[in-house]
C-alpha cells in the first residue's frame, strides 16, 4: 500500500522552515518502527531551509503510519535565528497529497469508431459512403467527428491523431489545476489543535 503526504510551513518564518526539517527527520526515524519504506517525490527550499516536502509512503502499516502525523504539528522552541523574539510556537501541517495522474496513453484499444455518412450544406450528402467517421477515447469520454476526406481510412487517421492532441490539452490542464492546488495548500495551514507537539532544541514529544 502507498500514500502521498504533504509537509509544509504554509510559507511561514524561517522558524517553520526549520520545524519541517525537523518534522521530517522525525519522520524518517518513525518509519522505521512501522517498516514504512519513504521516498521524496519533492522538495522546495528557502534560504537553505526545506519549506515543503512530498514523501512517498509505502508498506504494510502505511495508513497508521499515516494517521499519526496528518494535521498541524507544534514545535514549542525559542527561536534559534532570533533569540530576543518573543514568538515559541511554530506550526507546520502535514496534509494528504494526490499525484496528478496523467492523461490516458492513446492506445487504438481504448478508441471506440463510428462510422457515418458526410453531409454538405442544406443537408445534401456529399457521397453516398459512410465515409465520416467518429472517434471517442472511451476512458476519458474525449470525442472527435471527422469528414475531412472521402476516404474513411484517413478519416479514421486524422481522429486518431486529433484524439492524440486532446489528451495532450488535457494533460496540461490537469498538471496545472493541481499546480494551483498544491500551491494552496502550502499557503493554508491550520493552526492550534496541534496533531502533535514538540518541545526545545532536542524536538521532544510532549
Amino acid at each position: 500500500m502507498e500514500k502521498y503526504i504533504l509537509i509544509t510551513s504554509g510559507r511561514g518564518p524561517k522558524e517553520c522552515n526549520l520545524t519541517v526539517q525537523l518534522v521530517f527527520e522525525r519522520l524518517l526515524k518513525e518509519s522505521d518502527q512501522y517498516a514504512i519504506s519513504i521516498e521524496t517525490m519533492r522538495e522546495e527550499k528557502i534560504d537553505g531551509l526545506p519549506c515543503s516536502f512530498v514523501l512517498k509512503l509505502t508498506g504494510a502499516e502505511v495508513e497508521l503510519f499515516r494517521d499519526r502525523w496528518i494535521g498541524t504539528i507544534c514545535w514549542i522552541c525559542q527561536s534559534p535565528f532570533r533569540p530576543n523574539h518573543r514568538r515559541k510556537n511554530w506550526f507546520v501541517e502535514v496534509k494528504d497529497w494526490h499525484p496528478v495522474k496523467g492523461a490516458a496513453k492513446m492506445s487504438l484499444k481504448d478508441v471506440q469508431f463510428k462510422a457515418m455518412r458526410s453531409s454538405g450544406a442544406g443537408g445534401q450528402h456529399v457521397n453516398k459512403v459512410s465515409s465520416a467517421v467518429r472517434a471517442t477515447h472511451l476512458p476519458t469520454g474525449l470525442m472527435v467527428q471527422v469528414m475531412d476526406t472521402r476516404s474513411q481510412l484517413q478519416n479514421r487517421e486524422i481522429a486518431v491523431s486529433r484524439l492524440e492532441e486532446q489528451l495532450i490539452a488535457l494533460e496540461r490542464l490537469q498538471k496545472a489545476t493541481a499546480e494551483n492546488q498544491r500551491w494552496k495548500d502550502q499557503i493554508a495551514i491550520k493552526r492550534g489543535n496541534s496533531k502533535r507537539i514538540f518541545l526545545g532544541s532536542k524536538f521532544k514529544e510532549q
